[in-house]
């Protein structure tokens, strides 16, 4: 009995011991320089549409500058919410991004309201990166028009639900854009959804649907073999990569504009430090001339947003599409 003093004496002081050497690890650990492994930008849509070419256009600069390889995951599927999903999931340390869109971000909140995840509440913005116009496109083969006008009168004389249009899927700018344009001259268009932009492109040019509103980068390969016809494009001011095209708003409707953009999210709580440090990769990147240059020559406009301006922007994109959505009447199929 006598030894029990000095026995709780010294599990005390193995206790005290083993309490410090787990808070210099947690230390150590806190202070890790960020990054230490890969990280992954998830992209939720299928490859070869304009996301993909956003994101392997600038994730091998942004390892460059992170000292560690950002490694680019396709996740398609509805509307990239899957992918969305899926970051929004993943811990709060730098290491899961998602490569946000229009479509995810600010238009499936309206489209499908049992969404997983909040794209507000549970993301981060890091900054939004590019946008670009959409250009309808037709198969020149279907549509003998030259014009938006000359499309209107075709549409008009087919008939309600006659023609059809493709997109890249429900939600998705393309789908946004052709129903805007079917709501305007006021007769029913059937909307073909697909499962990214390519195999709706691969459509259009096969002869299968005759005309849908693309992204300009990926429309443009196609545009200058002459495989497409481009009418019109969907800024409020003409592109500088396709300067003789009109815009929708100088086709005959005012107000016409519907963009594509692109920005990089991360999960919600992750350290202002890891932010910062995201921040900063891509910002370089974008002020890189080789990257810049590589990416408006794709037809992109360089942004590069800090994150207190992406997340302004986002809380203020979220109503206001909710309203267009609504004037519409666009509904999930």
């Amino acid at each position: 009995m006598n030894g029990m003093p000095q026995l709780r004496a010294a599990r005390r002081w193995l206790g005290a011991c083993a309490l410090t050497l787990l808070g210099t690890g947690a230390a150590g650990a806190a202070d890790a320089p960020f990054p230490e492994r890969p990280l992954r930008l998830v992209v939720g849509f299928a490859p070869g549409g304009g996301a993909d070419i956003v994101a392997r256009l600038v994730a091998v600069k942004i390892g460059e500058q992170l000292g560690q390889p950002v490694v680019v995951e396709n996740r398609p599927g509805a509307t990239g919410t899957i992918a969305a999903d899926n970051v929004a999931r993943a811990g709060a340390d730098g290491y899961s991004l998602f490569l946000g869109s229009q479509s995810t971000m600010v238009v499936a909140p309206s489209l499908f309201p049992k969404l997983p995840f909040d794209p507000v509440k549970d993301f981060a913005p890091v900054s939004q990166m590019v946008s670009m116009p959409l250009v309808l496109v037709v198969n020149p083969a279907l549509v003998p028009a030259r014009t938006v006008a000359e499309l209107d009168a075709q549409i008009r004389g087919a008939g309600d639900g006659a023609l059809t249009y493709a997109s890249s899927g429900q939600g998705g700018p393309q789908h946004i854009a052709g129903e805007l344009y079917a709501h305007r001259i006021g007769v029913k268009v059937t909307h073909v959804p697909y499962k990214g932009e390519s195999a709706a492109l691969s459509d259009v040019l096969a002869g299968h649907v005759p005309y849908m509103f693309a992204n300009l980068p990926v429309a443009m390969p196609y545009l200058a073999s002459g495989k497409l016809r481009a009418l019109a494009v969907t800024g409020l001011q003409r592109d500088a990569k396709a300067p003789a095209l009109p815009t929708m708003a100088e086709s005959g409707f005012a107000g016409f504009e519907v963009l594509t953009w692109y920005g990089v999210f991360a999960p919600a709580r992750t350290p202002t430090a890891v932010m910062d440090r995201l921040y900063g990769s891509i910002r370089a990147t974008l002020d890189d001339a080789d990257t810049r240059t590589r990416l408006t020559d794709q037809g992109f406009t360089v942004l590069g947003s800090k994150p207190a301006e992406f997340s302004a922007f986002v809380r203020d994109e979220v109503p206001r599409w909710s309203t267009l959505i609504g004037d519409i009447g666009i509904r999930p199929e």
